[in-house]
């Protein structure tokens, strides 16, 4: 078993992923793999699936086909309720915090799927605004204390794999900053992250590797120091 924790050790596998919305074939035959520690984004423009892949690794989508292989077991035919359970925290473009609890409220509220969460001195130690904010209602945080609350929930759930989509949309550069620290926080903990991340220059420091996605398929994957050989390419991709 020593094995599972060599940082080769593959804690998501997805091959051969198709996923479609009612007639809407999004997904066509997604392959990544992302190791136990890493951190590796997801690029594209809007539409290109990033969005739906981390979905459709919840089984959030109308329905998929392929294989999506998290810590060992195999979730396609999993229903969503479950894959938490396996250790699979998912932080979703909308946030999905409750409005009307506070912050502390919050993040007592969702149950512990693992062992393993962190507690809150712990989260109020990664997120000093949520400790200070913490007995603020929902809707009196700001942008940037609604999305460190919204991860600071997947936290509390034991997750060690987080799945994070455009967590740096709408936020001022000082509360980007501050979420770049978290992550790196976070990597340093061993945890494992997929970053769906419209900001290049927020996501390119952070990234050990970086898949590359147009109309529903992976076209590129290259690592962190193969950046400066692909600009051609993010350019034309990207316009970054």
């Amino acid at each position: 078993m020593s094995g599972l924790h060599t940082p080769e050790f593959e804690q998501l596998r997805i091959s051969d992923l198709h996923a479609f919305y009612g007639e809407s074939h999004i997904l066509h035959g997604i392959d990544l793999q992302v190791r136990r520690g890493e951190l590796v984004t997801l690029l594209g423009r809007n539409g290109s699936g990033r969005s739906t892949t981390l979905r459709a690794i919840m089984n959030m989508v109308g329905r998929r086909t392929g294989s999506i292989v998290v810590n060992g077991t195999e979730t396609i035919g999993l229903p969503a309720h479950l894959i938490p359970r396996l250790g699979v925290g998912f932080c979703p473009e909308e946030r999905g915090i409750f409005a009307s609890l506070n912050v502390e409220e919050n993040l007592l509220l969702p149950p512990t799927v693992r062992s393993d969460g962190m507690n809150l001195d712990e989260i109020y130690e990664m997120f000093p605004n949520l400790y200070e904010r913490r007995f603020s209602q929902g809707t009196r945080l700001s942008g940037g204390e609604q999305q460190m609350l919204a991860m600071a929930r997947i936290l509390r759930s034991g997750a060690n794999l987080l799945l994070l989509d455009e967590i740096t949309e709408g936020l001022a550069p000082v509360i980007v900053q501050k979420l770049a620290q978290v992550l790196i926080k976070l990597k340093n903990k061993g945890l494992t992250i997929v970053l769906v991340e419209q900001n290049f220059r927020f996501a390119a420091p952070l990234a050990d590797r970086h898949y590359l996605m147009e109309h529903g398929q992976i076209v590129e994957q290259f690592s962190a120091a193969e950046l400066d050989a692909k600009q051609d390419l993010l350019h034309r991709c990207l316009g970054v």
